[in-house]
């Protein structure tokens, strides 16, 4: 009897320090409450009758019940973080467990066979529908945190853990089964280890955006880009204690309290920053990022809440269901059925057709196209939209006629002609040879003198001319001597500013090191002079969390720079090959990517796409997502993305070139997931700078870890360019890259 009660307070011991843990030692008369019943039962139980005994132990079970919803309501959004890093939250093997009916666990347990991090099941669902039972499987997964296992590495993946999950998605596909991911990290592990945090997590987000069977989402922690290596969903559902955030709030308070290294912010500069953010279900649930939030028991679900497992089994049921209806079948009955959803005698098989397949993504990038749509400023005006629309349909007419049709047609033609030529040149050489040898045996053909030989690996001649640029740099007009930051290891001289900034574009005439340059120098050195034409310079990076203090910093930005975000966007021509081009400028809030510039961006490549054209992303310099801007800045990463995908798919040429220090969110998604990417000397790529992965890992960091030929070794990009030659060598590229659907090959 009292070994049953001893156990019954162990587990409301449990449930107290846990109740303290979230609180994170705040005064409050209800914890104390608690904490005053427990101890009193606990002195005084052993002197009560048995029966009297459980009903005290019964009174205060009802007691932490009534306490526990009275605290939930008074959850801050830091609190809410708390709960999830919490060692007694559910994590993704629980829910293996009490969520599907069998599993099998794919993949070792050794860290560079499979990620510890993350978890890869084969699992069924089971639905009894009258008397006939139907298996039907799916691909789950997620990270797995393990209840505070160190081996899982608290849920942060490591590339090849990214890999391994892109992977068995591909299986998913190949099986056309559901794809369900759970959403369980603070970030992915920032190391730059082949395949790369950057490269990995771009390459899953560009497969993710093609895949043709449903995928169901669920947000539990999600940390700034590790979590959308995953989460590129169909539906995505998010737990009601969980948190979705572009960066943790301890690293906003780190970046607005301008903390120094091996300093911690405050505990109130914490809280302010995780409710500015606006991290939590709700919040990402109003802003559009979320479909739908699962409640939660009070304070948050633990692997003893079945109730709440059998919850999160329909609501992953329901919402696999919803996606394959709306892509399946006739639109009346599609209808019919999604209303009658939450009947459970209605069963929904979930394998598509190949028309089905191409309606889930026409579905999937409209669903992620519409996003944050509130989060930017379009100022053009009604008469400008009204004409956009109409140059618009004039460009789809003029592309079905001169590129589908007549396009097509002249290439079979010209095919035809090149397959004549070829049997005619054939003939010709057989007869031309028969004459040869027959002339070469007529007695006086010994006479004949015999031709020079043409020299054919010979190098052709040119005359080499002194560069001479449009653009002058402002440093050039400085009467000041330049030290190279090579100087110690590879003895450059002094050199003089005017000649460094000026014939030699910045570049060290002793070691070639690039000094950085603004991109105005790239506007009129590398495009043809005159031809560049600015369009949607009206879409207006703005405030939407209204950040305290963000607002007046944009302002700044704007008076500063002279543009109204980070991102430009143009047309142009190098040597008359037209192009569409964006660039993130480093001199607006260091290149960040927010609502706006992932617009600018969309829009940019669609342009493209309607043109015809070749596609150059120039990355001057990004320090990543714009943190103030909380979930609207990333998810830009999967929104983004799908356009390229989207662009490429349909023929396009996307190139891009990263120069000065390129990072994070954007290299991790919509520039790292191009087939082409190049980098100008002495830049740096990665997905986190050196001081964030030091702090986050504990690992020493070499100085040139994230230099630009790091990453050409582990290839990330495919080549590394002179400042001096990106003009030749993008001319070059545009000729010898890319489909046939380009108008000008």
């Amino acid at each position: 009897m009292f070994l049953d009660i001893e156990k019954e307070i162990q587990f409301l011991e449990e449930r107290l320090k846990y109740i303290k843990d979230i609180f994170a030692g705040k005064k409050s008369k209800d914890i104390s409450l608690l904490q005053g019943k427990l101890e009193d039962f606990k002195e005084n139980y052993r002197q009560l009758k048995p029966g009297l005994a459980k009903q005290r132990l019964a009174s205060l079970q009802e007691l932490f019940d009534f306490l526990e919803n009275k605290l939930d309501h008074q959850l801050s959004p830091m609190d809410k973080v708390r709960i999830v890093r919490h060692p007694q939250r559910i994590c993704l093997k629980d829910i293996l467990e009490n969520v599907y009916d069998n599993y099998t666990e794919i993949g070792g347990q050794d860290e560079y066979s499979i990620d510890p991090a993350m978890l890869i099941a084969r699992a069924y669902i089971t639905r009894k529908v009258g008397k006939k039972i139907y298996h039907q499987p799916v691909m789950v997964i997620g990270q797995e945190k393990g209840h505070g296992e160190e081996f899982r590495n608290g849920g942060s993946v490591k590339p090849w853990g990214n890999a391994k999950a892109l992977q068995y998605m591909k299986v998913a596909e190949k099986e056309n089964i559901p794809i369900h991911t759970y959403v369980f990290t603070p970030g992915a592990y920032p190391i730059e280890d082949y395949p790369g945090a950057a490269q990995q997590i771009a390459r899953n987000l560009y497969e993710m955006a093609g895949i043709t069977v449903p995928i169901v989402a669920v947000f539990s922690e999600g940390g700034s880009g590790g979590a959308e290596a995953i989460a590129l969903a169909d539906y995505r559902l998010m737990l009601s204690h969980g948190y979705y955030s572009v960066i943790s709030p301890e690293g906003a308070a780190a970046i607005e309290g301008k903390i120094r290294s091996g300093q911690k912010a405050s505990p109130e500069l914490i809280e302010k920053c995780a409710a500015f953010l606006k991290i939590t279900a709700d919040d990402n649930r109003v802003m559009g990022y979320i479909d739908k939030v699962i409640k939660e028991p009070a304070l948050g679900a633990r692997p003893y809440h079945y109730d709440f497992f059998k919850l999160l089994r329909q609501e992953v049921i329901k919402a696999t269901d919803e996606i394959v209806l709306k892509v399946r079948g006739v639109g009346l009955l599609r209808s019919f059925a999604l209303r009658k959803l939450n009947n459970p005698n209605i069963y929904v098989n979930w394998t598509l057709g190949k028309k089905a397949q191409k309606r889930l993504l026409n579905l999937r990038y409209n669903k992620f196209r519409q996003m944050s749509q509130h989060a930017y400023l379009d100022g053009t005006s009604w008469w400008q939209k009204l004409t956009g629309l109409c140059s618009e349909a004039g460009w789809v007419i003029y592309g079905l006629l001169r590129y589908d049709f007549f396009k097509r047609n002249q290439q079979r033609l010209a095919h035809l002609v090149d397959d004549l030529k070829g049997e005619v040149l054939a003939v010709g050489l057989r007869l031309q040879h028969g004459w040869e040898r027959f002339k070469q045996k007529l007695p006086w053909s010994k006479l004949t003198p015999k031709p020079d030989l043409c020299e054919l690996t010979s190098l052709s001649k040119w005359d080499d001319q002194e560069d001479k640029y449009v653009y002058l740099s402002p440093q050039a007009k400085v009467d000041r001597a330049v030290s190279c930051p090579n100087a110690d290891k590879d003895g450059c001289l002094d050199q003089w500013a005017p000649d460094l900034f000026g014939d030699m574009a910045g570049v060290c005439a002793y070691c070639g090191h690039h000094f950085p340059m603004e991109h105005e120098w790239y506007l009129y050195n590398v495009f043809d002079l005159n031809s560049i034409r600015e369009f949607n310079q009206n879409i207006e990076a703005t405030n939407p969390l209204d950040f305290p203090g963000f607002s007046h910093k944009l302002l700044q930005a704007k008076e500063k720079t002279g543009h109204k975000s980070a991102c430009l966007t143009f047309e142009a021509s190098i040597q008359g090959i037209k192009i569409v081009v964006a660039v993130l400028m480093a001199k607006f809030r260091g290149g960040t990517v927010g609502a706006a510039e992932g617009e600018k961006f969309i829009r940019a490549i669609e342009r493209a796409n309607l043109k015809y054209r070749p596609f150059l992303a120039y990355v001057h310099g990004t320090a990543g997502i714009r943190i103030q801007e909380g979930t609207n800045g990333v998810i830009q990463m999967p929104r983004c993305t799908l356009a390229v995908r989207r662009y490429l798919d349909s023929g396009g040429l996307y190139i891009v070139v990263y120069d000065t220090n390129s990072y994070a969110g954007p290299v991790a998604s919509f520039l790292g997931c191009s087939p082409y990417q190049f980098a100008i000397r002495s830049s740096n790529i990665g997905f986190a700078g050196p001081g964030v992965i030091q702090e986050t890992t504990g690992l020493e960091i070499p100085p040139n870890y994230h230099k630009a030929y790091n990453a050409l070794s582990r290839g990330h990009i495919q080549g590394i360019w002179d400042r001096r030659q990106m003009r030749d060598n993008l001319y070059h590229a545009l000729l010898t890259m890319g489909g046939d659907r380009l108008y000008y090959q």
